[in-house]
């Protein structure tokens, strides 16, 4: 199906692996000029041979809010201008209540929800302008079903969301789109460092298997495309059934 966004641009947050790479290649198999962000420059490197098409790799670590606009100014004074924004960022550390401090529920808020909230503060006022955009944030199951051992992301990410969902309404009659994509256990380098081996992981999946990165991806880019203009304001579970709660 083509998702109408042929010739569109878009900035692709943590687009150098995991899930944040398998969103820039399917956008980039549809047409979409790109720019994408990362710490290591290697692998940026990589990631863009690996998605092809038109590119633009930044470095950018998004531990900080201010790094979240820097990341989407960048983007645009390379682009032009932004009709896609899809914010990510890595996942911080796992930790229960007995172990989590006070400093890294700030370094989660300040990567997984205000540098998020800068992108969207940076980018939605041109889109509102243009009359055309598409936000996708990719956050996590744990924002329906929160995860006890990562107690900071479950928070962090969950605040997010209720900016999103309020965002959302506030600019669906301007032609801008603001959704989430909630992950459950995808076998990326991050589960990897918290689950010994894919089969522990795809135990808890009530499908049995793990997520893959480009299916992902898949799913993020129509909630981008042009067929997706009357969905804005939800979550999209991509989780095998993991989530067991009725108001998903």
């Amino acid at each position: 199906m083509d998702l109408g966004i042929n010739g569109r641009t878009a900035a692709v947050a943590a687009g150098s692996a995991g899930l944040g790479l398998g969103t820039a290649k399917a956008l980039a198999a549809e047409g979409v000029r790109l720019a994408i962000c990362g710490r290591d420059g290697a692998k940026l490197a990589e990631a863009v041979s690996a998605i092809g098409g038109d590119v633009v790799p930044i470095e950018a670590d998004l531990s900080s809010p201010d790094s979240g606009r820097t990341f989407v100014e960048q983007a645009i004074a390379e682009l032009g201008h932004l009709d896609i924004l899809v914010t990510n960022a890595g996942g911080p550390p796992p930790g229960t209540f007995e172990n989590t401090d006070l400093d890294s529920y700030q370094a989660a808020f300040d990567m997984n929800c205000r540098a998020m909230i800068e992108m969207c503060r940076t980018a939605i006022p041109a889109m509102r302008e243009r009359g055309w955009g598409r936000v996708c944030a990719i956050t996590s199951v744990g924002v329906k079903q929160p995860i006890e051992y990562l107690m900071a992301s479950s928070v962090a990410r969950a605040g997010l969301t209720s900016f999103l969902k309020i965002t959302a309404r506030e600019v669906a009659a301007d032609g801008v789109t603001i959704n989430s994509a909630q992950p459950g256990t995808h076998w990326t380098d991050r589960v990897a460092k918290i689950v010994p081996d894919r089969e522990t992981a795809a135990s808890t999946v009530p499908a049995r298997i793990t997520g893959d990165a480009d299916d992902f991806g898949a799913a993020v880019a129509f909630l981008c495309s042009e067929q997706a203009k009357f969905i804005t304001g939800t979550g999209l579970l991509i989780d095998g059934g993991q989530a067991s709660g009725l108001l998903d």
